[in-house]
């Protein structure tokens, strides 16, 4: 699985570009769901890297 750290700046990119939906908004920066199924289209896109592996 994959995790979203506190770096994120809540843009969306990530959300966007995840196959199954696993990526959502909550609060101040998005997070990852249990639905992750660790592809990793999301780290590529991420463009402050706040993306990696669990």
């Amino acid at each position: 699985m994959h995790v979203i750290s506190d770096a994120c700046i809540n843009c969306g990119a990530c959300a966007g570009v995840c196959p199954v939906q696993a990526i959502s908004a909550g609060g101040s920066q998005y997070v990852i769901s249990d639905a992750c199924i660790d592809c990793g289209a999301c780290v590529s896109v991420c463009p402050v890297g706040a993306i990696s592996a669990k």
